[in-house]
């Protein structure tokens, strides 16, 4: 099978697990050349590592019976997006307002801020310059249009 039509047959297949929880959701599907299925999925609430066993071993069993990958010849991984996995779906900000990302622009210029708001076209971050007297806090509307990637920052306050 076609690696395009394989990742559709999965995307399928996962997005039929997720639907028992509708919190749940597929963020990406991805195939290495060594048949490694690596899935990333995501809750509303958080993903624990319990759901995503389960998610795991009732994917592995549905690839075994449909029989995708001759003699069984695959490894799957089923994880929640990790640490600087840049955000790639709208729900995914959503989750996220209230904490710190780092915005990458198409044309390569970056921003740090706060995500304050999401919309359907665009997020509201704030950044904070200065210190004491002298701070400023300004606001910026990015159009999803103009983002190449969005990380969340994790900070060690």
């Amino acid at each position: 099978m076609a690696n395009e039509t394989v990742i559709e047959e999965l995307e399928g297949m996962v997005t039929g697990l997720l639907a028992s929880d509708p919190g749940d959701f597929l963020v990406s599907v991805k195939i290495r050349p060594t048949n490694n299925i690596k899935i990333y999925i995501d809750s509303d609430e958080g993903m624990s590592i319990e759901k995503c066993v389960k998610y795991n071993r009732k994917l592995y069993s549905q690839i075994e019976e449909k029989a995708m990958f001759p003699d069984g010849n695959f490894s799957l991984e089923i994880s929640s997006p990790g640490v600087g996995e840049p955000l790639k779906m709208h729900r995914q900000y959503i989750k996220n307002k209230g904490r710190d990302v780092h915005v990458t622009f198409n044309d390569a210029s970056e921003k740090e801020g706060k995500l304050l708001e999401v919309t359907e076209t665009d997020i509201i971050i704030e950044q904070k310059t200065g210190k004491g007297k002298k701070a400023e806090t300004h606001q910026f509307v990015i159009p999803f249009e103009n983002i190449k990637t969005t990380v969340v920052q994790i900070n060690f306050k």
